[in-house]
């Protein structure tokens, strides 16, 4: 493939036409289309709809510009870093985290970044849906435990653990009775399994509230209606103060957040440049550092 044709492609592609796309840049308007046609013809497909005043990509087309227009991107971010005769970061960095991290410190992560790289465009969406990175244009994930991929690389920046907590004035159940329970799905009675300093053992919990959010459990359970798991991070200061208590640490493997890019892809400045602040604010990345960010 001609990767200055495939260039051209792009270049109209985003400016919506030749015209625009050569008023843009200067380049003539007949090479744009000469470009683009011969580019067609190598393919053996239609890129663009073209009418008497309009001009719309074909679902190849669209197809073709989403995959590569990152890529030119970056290739062309690389060359002018090397040229210049440095890594200065720029450009636009799109980064999809999930909802707990984004609500308790992505905030003055994002503001901290964009202070130190003004000529960065930092976008963050919060959603935790598996994303597809390459289809939806994002340069960096940040997962919770995620599943294995191929396609993507990256490394764990965070770690956190489960605890079950309560209310001072909250009884814990004996005897084969449920202590009442905050859960973040309805449901019916559970038995949460536990790691204390006395060893293994179970607690029965009777689910009162179902709360989707992990922000609102806490607040539910600062007033007292019951117990519930969450991660220490979000109640290190509830526990430093007594406001709250432990009751065990889940028995169960560790939370781990990890920041992903795709393996593929050249690990562009702006990306290099985030993950390396992100090492700079969780650098031993243990849950103390997180509830630092997180606050009272």
């Amino acid at each position: 493939m001609d990767l200055l044709a495939l260039a051209d492609f792009n270049l109209v592609a985003r400016h919506g036409g030749f015209g625009k796309a050569a008023r843009a840049t200067g380049r003539p308007k007949a090479t744009l289309s000469r470009r683009v046609g011969e580019l067609e013809s190598s393919l053996d497909l239609r890129l663009f709809e073209r009418g008497a005043r309009s001009l719309k990509l074909t679902e190849e087309g669209r197809a073709l510009f989403e995959r590569t227009g990152a890529l030119l991107a970056e290739l062309d971010e690389t060359a002018s870093a090397i040229a210049s005769g440095g890594q200065r970061p720029r450009g636009r960095l799109r980064i999809s985290a999930p909802l707990l991290f984004s609500q308790t410190a992505m905030g003055r992560i994002a503001a901290g970044f964009a202070l130190k790289y003004p000529e960065v465009r930092l976008e963050v969406t919060t959603e935790d849906r598996p994303v597809d990175m390459i289809e939806e244009g994002y340069d960096l994930v940040i997962r919770v435990n995620p599943d294995p991929d191929e396609s993507l690389v990256g490394r764990a920046f965070l770690r956190d653990r489960l605890v079950v907590v309560a209310s001072p004035d909250l009884p814990r159940a004996s005897g084969g009775l449920a202590a009442p329970g905050v859960a973040r799905w309805a449901g019916d009675r559970q038995t949460w399994h536990v790691k204390t300093q006395g060893g293994r053992s179970m607690i029965a919990i009777e689910p009162v509230l179902a709360l989707s959010m992990l922000i609102m459990v806490r607040d539910a359970v600062r007033a007292g209606v019951g117990a519930a798991r969450l991660p220490i991070s979000l109640v290190a200061h509830d526990l430093a103060d007594g406001t709250l208590v432990l009751w065990g640490d889940i028995d169960g493997p560790e939370i781990a957040l990890w920041a992903l890019y795709p393996s593929r892809r050249l690990l562009s400045a702006r990306v290099s440049a985030f993950l390396n602040f992100l090492k700079q604010a969780f650098p031993n990345g243990t849950p103390d550092e997180l509830a630092a960010y997180i606050g009272r």
